[in-house]
Formats: structure tokens, sequence, C-alpha cells
């Protein structure tokens, strides 16, 4: 579908809407490309590359470094229509997504006419609030003993050693 715009010489203008429909195989084709985590949002886009209007479904799982399930989600129908040769962008929400993990999330898209296609990511999640505030106390912890080791050095360096026999008989 589209529109076919005429324009006059006065600069008046007429539209018409237009509707083709190519004669061929009708061709299911979809991608899912661009996966991102941002947060507990996960974001894509989904690409009609066929000759049909798909209605997409999207499964998503996630699974962290020691091999558990974080996310699975079933396969559900999307609220939107691919037109061919379409584009859209889209995300899903990770409300409780892991604190401190590395994450393998994979996406697989489906649709009418055995269009599919999956698509993966790797997320690392680390509390940087944490980590800034442990290392900041190991610095904090590394340089007041370097002090107290410098503070012993110089107070041995500057007593002198003395070999001279005191009247006790003791030497120093």
């Amino acid at each position: 579908s589209g529109t076919l715009v005429a324009k006059d010489a006065d600069g008046r203008t007429a539209t018409v809407r237009i509707r083709l429909r190519v004669g061929g195989p009708a061709l299911s084709a979809l991608t899912v490309e661009h996966v991102a985590v941002h947060g507990d949002r996960i974001t894509y886009e989904l690409v009609n590359r066929g000759t049909t209007v798909l209605v997409p479904k999207l499964a998503v799982h996630a699974e962290g470094v020691f091999g558990r399930d974080l996310l699975d989600r079933a396969p559900r129908t999307l609220p939107v229509r691919l037109a061919p040769g379409s584009r859209t962008a889209l995300s899903e929400p990770w409300p409780g997504h892991p604190a401190l993990d590395a994450v393998d999330v994979r996406l697989t898209a489906t649709a009418a006419g055995g269009a599919h296609d999956t698509a993966t990511t790797r997320a690392r999640f680390v509390p940087w609030g944490a980590v800034a505030g442990t290392s900041g106390a190991l610095t904090a912890g590394a340089a007041v003993t370097v002090v107290r080791r410098r503070r012993r050095r110089a107070c041995r360096a500057a007593e002198p050693l003395s070999t001279k026999a005191e009247l006790t008989g003791a030497v120093r």
C-alpha cells in the first residue's frame, strides 16, 4: 500500500491511495536483530524479510553462569503486525534480573508460514556501587598499612645504635 501525489503548476496537489498486489510465491521470513540488555529491559528489533504480513510470537530465555534458568517465558503473540520489508524496535521487561551474574539471553521469534529466527546476547550484571565501596575500603586499608610501616621504619632509622657500655653494664 502507498500513495501517489500529483502536483500541478499552480501548486495544487492530488493524492491517490494505491494498493498493489505482486504476483509470485508467498514467502514468510523473519529475523531478530540488535538484541541487548539494558538493566531491567531486553531490547531487540524484528524484521519481516518476506512477502507476507506477519504476526510474530516471541519466547525469551536467559541462563546464568552456573546454568540456572533466570528467565524462561513461553512463546506469546506480540501486539504488532509486520508488513513485508518492515522493521520494528521492541523491548521486553525483565523485573528481578540478577544483581551479580553473567547471563546468556536468547530470543526466539516465530510466525505463521514457518518464519522463525533466534538471536542471542550476553549481559553482565555487576553491582558497581558495592564493588566501588569494597575496592575503596581495600585501598584505604592498604594505605593505612603502608603509612604505619613507613613510620616504624622512620622511627628505627632515627634511633642511633650505640655500642658503648653504660655504667649499668648493659649494651644498648
